[in-house]
């Protein structure tokens, strides 16, 4: 559409319309808003050579444009992510219903009883950019959370979200519900999402998912509260007692499974006890796959006599960067202690994981790196609402209130108390 003459009416239209639909959310039964899944689901399915399509204009437009490889990669609509948002969306129709459950209940001396009822947050706003498949997450989650929600998708997937959301009108109305519960704005004018983030009185709480910038701008100028994470450094840390085959394994699944996203590994940290036995081995794999290492001094000794390896000396900038790219970060340490050191000093607090054979050591280390979430002998890429079982995700979030980690359905809603009495009253 072209964009409205007035910014600011246009948002406060979508503002005042998204908080009308959010009262009837949290009327509807949960028979509704699975319908309303389901309908989505099979309507992605049907719909998409309709929605490939409209990637493709956005695909092509981008690549004209001189958009970075791993911006365009993320774009990309494929018939295996067009079934992954669908079954996500399946998997949450058959998820239990969390709004109205009232749990932790119990009898005081007064006589009343006391417990918490989970609620919906009301309306959320969503910016996101390059990828997508993020409006169905968001929309689907929206739906069985009984959340109303204004999505702004990045100005390169334009046509892919308003495909997607006309996919998403189609299958709430089939369901009796009303289309403004998820809407998304339809300009790619920068200041709608200014507009956006300052509307406390139409919009509870903003989700911010994008790069280092768009958050950092979000954080800084929202008026209501910004549920974020910054950005993605994962550390993969192989420990003194491994076995080396599974560590050879997973940590190239972590970081060359696919590239582009937050939870892919970005800094490899390696015990000298098994640097030796374990570098040389991932560096032919790396080196196969076109990864640059950048190394510390002990790294780099040992990878330089790699056959084809791209090994440079690190920077100090190294070990803080996400790199979203065939690159990665390679550092030796002499102690467990100076692994969970390096990680919690340069790591971005999303994802970390221990390869190891030595359960004190595990344990060790999921209590003590402080980051969203902590892995054992596991791929960093599963840190994914997916993968955890939550249908979709938000976004991931590695701030500690008001959810952390992959942000699915309890993360987008809230509690109060609730009081039950027999005509109690108090002395």
């Amino acid at each position: 559409m072209n964009a409205p003459a007035d910014i600011a009416v246009y948002m406060t239209g979508l503002g005042r319309a998204a908080r009308q639909a959010a009262t009837r959310l949290v009327q509807a039964q949960t028979a509704e808003k699975d319908a309303a899944l389901r309908a989505l689901a099979l309507g992605l399915c049907e719909q998409a050579s309709a929605l490939k399509a409209a990637n493709a204009l956005d695909v092509q437009a981008a690549q004209a444009a001189g958009l970075a490889a791993p911006m365009v990669d993320r774009l990309r609509l494929s018939d295996a992510i067009i079934n992954t948002v669908a079954q996500g969306c399946e998997q949450l129709a058959a998820m239990p219903d969390p709004i109205g459950e009232i749990t932790g209940v119990k009898r005081r001396p007064s006589g009343i009883s006391v417990g918490q009822m989970r609620v919906p947050l009301g309306v959320f706003g969503m910016i996101y950019e390059s990828r997508p498949n993020v409006t169905i997450e968001a929309a689907s989650l929206a739906i069985k959370s009984g959340n109303a929600c204004i999505l702004r998708g990045g100005s390169e997937a334009i046509h892919s979200n308003l495909a997607l959301w006309r996919c998403v009108q189609t299958a709430l109305h089939a369901a009796g519900l009303p289309a403004e519960a998820v809407q998304l704005v339809e300009t790619t004018d920068r200041a709608a999402v200014g507009q956006l983030i300052a509307m406390p009185a139409f919009v509870d709480v903003i989700i911010p998912r994008g790069g280092k910038g768009l958050i950092e701008r979000i954080s800084a100028e929202a008026r209501v509260p910004v549920i974020k994470h910054l950005d993605g450094n994962c550390h993969t840390y192989v420990d003194e007692w491994v076995d080396l085959d599974l560590a050879v394994q997973v940590t190239d699944n972590a970081k060359t499974q696919k590239y582009s996203p937050c939870n892919a590994t970005e800094s490899l940290v390696v015990h000298a006890a098994q640097a030796a036995a374990f570098l040389p081995r991932i560096g032919a794999v790396f080196a196969a796959k076109g990864v640059e290492m950048r190394c510390d001094a002990a790294a780099a000794a040992l990878l330089s006599s790699v056959p084809g390896a791209n090994v440079k000396p690190a920077t100090e900038q190294d070990w803080s960067e996400e790199y979203l790219a065939p690159i990665v970060s390679v550092k030796v340490v002499s102690n467990l202690d100076e692994a969970i050191a390096h990680i919690n000093t340069y790591g971005s607090h999303h994802t970390d994981a221990i390869l190891t054979t030595h359960h004190p050591n595990a344990m060790r280390f999921l209590r003590e790196v402080d980051s969203a979430s902590v892995m054992v002998n596991a791929s960093t890429r599963f840190a994914d609402g997916y993968e955890y079982g939550l249908g979709a995700e938000i976004g991931i979030s590695t701030d500690k209130f008001h959810a952390r980690g992959p942000v699915g359905l309890e993360g987008l809603t809230s509690q109060k108390w609730v009081v039950l009495g027999q005509g109690s009253v108090r002395v």
